[in-house]
């Protein structure tokens, strides 16, 4: 399967594959919340790559159980983690994931015919170190999601979002740069209180 042409996934030489990686998904979402470490070690063997201390909170789903997922380290995913990782998906370090997110690679071409037989193509997301993803938000192929930056809850990515920046909306906008105020304000007129 090459990322980025189109292809059948139906194919069935993918989803000979594909089949195994959704049994070590089914296991992830059956360990006891009390067995973080059990957790994490499914997550370092279903993932193309995964960093110490990291955490999804169940039922996670995703296409190839997190096969095509690189996640650096003390990433946060709370429940409802939905990932289409028929291409791969790059999260770097301190990235928090609220409730609900879906993240996509895969989409089908517009021409009619094609999307009747069911093909398909694949393009990488990219979300940067220290990103906040809002509840429900929905992450588009082929976005990247520059580091610090904060995506409002609900909102549609469908294209880059630079660094440093706090974006909302559907499709997904750039508001406002993160600035001297967030250094004082941690939410509208609510001051920092510790250090």
């Amino acid at each position: 399967m090459d990322k980025g042409i189109l292809y059948d996934p139906g194919d069935e030489e993918i989803l000979a594959e594909q089949f195994p990686y959704l049994d070590e998904l089914k296991e992830f979402n059956e360990v006891p919340s009390g067995e973080v470490k059990k957790r994490e070690e499914l997550m370092k063997k279903m993932f193309a790559k995964c960093g110490d201390n990291c955490y999804i909170q169940p039922p996670f789903y995703a296409n190839w159980s997190g096969h095509h997922i690189f996640m650096g380290k003390n990433v946060y995913a709370n429940f409802n983690l939905t990932v289409v990782d028929d291409g791969d998906v790059f999260i770097g370090d301190y990235v928090m994931i609220g409730p609900n997110v879906t993240i996509v690679t895969a989409a089908h071409p517009i021409k009619p015919d094609l999307r009747r037989r069911g093909i398909q193509f694949n393009r990488p997301v990219h979300i940067e170190n220290n990103v906040w993803i809002g509840a429900g938000a929905i992450i588009l192929p082929g976005v990247t999601i520059g580091e610090n930056s904060v995506i409002g809850a609900g909102s549609i990515v469908t294209k880059d979002i630079p660094a440093n920046v706090v974006a909302v909306g559907n499709p997904c906008r750039v508001m406002r740069e993160i600035g001297e105020r967030d250094n004082e304000y941690f939410y509208k007129d609510l001051k920092i209180d510790i250090e």
